[in-house]
């Protein structure tokens, strides 16, 4: 019996697991530590006021969450038949380091959201990254590209869109000309 083609997917399959040991290794001796001090930095250095977290409630599936935190968002829901009123939270987004099932690090960006006004926008996957892939730079990278999303979300307004050639719904979308006809 020939399973020369099996067998390669058999070795590949190995090889997969274990470097999702040695990427879980990486990660709590040595990855975990650099990004967590990496942000520090960061956020003391430039004085952001951002709050780092680590969630570690699941062993070889932990997060890191760099948060800007939570506060009145100047809106307030008036109450029925009364001339009181609820205020709304604002989320202010967060950049956030994954540790996937698999070892590999998930990055992803979460959008500023106001409680009870819309959906939130879905979060940003801004890459995965092995551990011997992820270097100290990139740290800086994401956390202008988080910045980057905050500032488009808390300067949102529709010339943003014109320039990026975004047409507001039902407007533009769909003329058709005499010369398409």
């Amino acid at each position: 019996m020939d399973i020369g083609s099996l067998q390669s997917k058999v070795n590949k399959y190995k090889a997969i697991i274990e470097s999702t040991k040695s990427y879980r290794k990486d990660w709590s001796e040595t990855l975990k530590a650099m990004i967590m001090d990496t942000l520090e930095e960061i956020n003391t250095t430039s004085k952001l006021g951002a709050v780092i977290e680590l969630q570690d409630s699941i062993q070889n599936l932990e997060v890191i969450i760099f948060s800007l935190g939570q506060e009145m968002s100047g809106l307030a829901e008036k109450l029925q038949n009364s001339k009181a009123t609820r205020p709304m939270i604002k989320n202010n987004g967060q950049l956030v380091y994954q540790q996937l099932f698999n070892g590999k690090i998930m990055v992803m960006i979460a959008y500023p959201y106001i409680e009870g006004y819309g959906q939130p926008k879905p979060p940003k996957m801004v890459e995965i990254l092995r551990p011997e892939e992820f270097k100290q730079p990139y740290i800086l990278r994401h956390v202008e590209e988080f910045l980057k999303e905050v500032i488009g979300w808390e300067d949102y307004d529709d010339e943003v869109q014109e320039k990026m050639g975004i047409n507001p719904i039902g407007f533009s979308s769909n003329i058709i000309t005499e010369e398409q006809d």
